[in-house]
């Protein structure tokens, strides 16, 4: 980091890292925000662990200046984490962080140079830096990041200002998933406005390799989809409602494909029974692949992919909606019994997890 004079007037900036079992990558976190651009002795770096079991709270000492906290949570959640981070701070703006991230070198100055007073958080663009990996890595590449301008939303990489976090109290401290756009509509239903800037913030590796990853990356999504609508179905905002209905609608495909399974398997043979299985398994199928049969066109245009790309995103598009769709019912599920989702502190590890 740079040195300042006695009378610089640089803000300080309190960058809270969050973790679990994160030994592979913390350390290139912490380095990249030591390789700032910004005045050092303006920058404090804390680290929130939820309970690790390697050697993350040791390797994070060892970095000298740097704030370690340690939660040691059965059931730690990212918002539990981030609240503890900005609180045990001071500084007008906290730029948030998951601990696979890497900033660029002068994304610092750029955030702060964002806000206005009607800016409450600023965000610039989360780069995978592996993007042709796998087609897994491809596709998170492709959704990350939002149009340049004023944002209905913000993610895990964000810069906020303090004033806001107080005002808002913070982050969900229950909440699995879905911590982020929760709180970013609480601070715009506050009259605040949250910056999306076109520049890079950080570098990301999502290390997904499996399909049980890619599950239940989507299955929490669905679970965040619900809990923040149910969360903000009394609120003068349509925040995520097209995209949840989506989900319900066509994820809802499943349902007829087991209607028309269980229909064969119950009702035996028969005209009627056979046309009634075929007119529940047409209308199932319809609807889980409406993308690969009508939005190829549309993803070719708006995406500026060619027709195999197109094609394969379409196929995601299609089949993303059943892990979405079961994530939506454990919730309310959870919602009706008491029991909801938990992580397991001695389970989870930020790489390759869906923070």
């Amino acid at each position: 980091m740079t040195a300042s004079s006695a009378n610089d007037q640089t803000p300080h900036v309190d960058c809270v890292i969050i973790g679990v079992n994160a030994a592979a990558t913390l350390g290139a976190c912490i380095s990249s925000i030591r390789s700032s651009d910004y005045p050092g002795e303006r920058v404090h770096i804390f680290y929130v662990d939820g309970g690790s079991t390697d050697t993350s709270v040791e390797l994070a000492r060892s970095f000298e200046g740097v704030e370690v906290i340690e939660l040691d949570l059965d059931h730690p959640t990212p918002g539990r984490g981030r609240n503890a981070g900005w609180k045990a701070g001071s500084s007008p703006f906290v730029q948030f962080l998951d601990s696979d991230t890497e900033v660029t070198p002068g994304w610092l100055r750029k955030g702060v140079a964002g806000f206005t007073p009607k800016i409450a958080a600023v965000q610039g663009l989360r780069k995978e830096k592996y993007p042709l990996k796998n087609v897994f890595h491809w596709l998170t590449s492709l959704e990350w990041n939002g149009v340049p301008g004023m944002a209905d939303s913000f993610g895990g990489d964000v810069m906020i200002r303090r004033s806001v976090l107080e005002e808002t109290g913070g982050y969900d401290s229950v909440l699995v998933g879905g911590e982020d756009p929760d709180l970013s509509q609480r601070v715009r239903l506050a009259g605040w406005e949250i910056l999306q800037l076109n520049t890079i913030m950080t570098r990301h590796d999502i290390a997904m390799t499996r399909v049980g990853q890619y599950w239940k990356r989507a299955y929490r999504s669905g679970y965040a989809f619900a809990a923040v609508r149910d969360r903000l179905k009394n609120q003068p905002t349509d925040f995520w409602k097209v995209e949840y209905k989506r989900i319900l609608v066509r994820g809802g495909g499943s349902i007829f494909l087991a209607a028309a399974g269980l229909v064969m398997l119950m009702a035996g043979s028969g005209p009627f029974v056979s046309w009634t299985a075929l007119g529940l398994l047409a209308a199932g199928l319809g609807l889980l692949v409406y993308p690969r049969i009508f939005r190829m066109e549309a993803f070719v245009k708006t995406m500026d992919l060619d027709l195999a790309d197109a094609r394969l995103y379409a196929w995601h598009c299609s089949l993303v909606v059943l892990p979405d769709f079961c994530g939506v019912v454990r919730y309310f599920w959870g919602k009706w019994t008491g029991r909801p989702l938990r992580n397991k502190g001695r389970k989870l590890a930020t790489r390759g997890q869906v923070q």
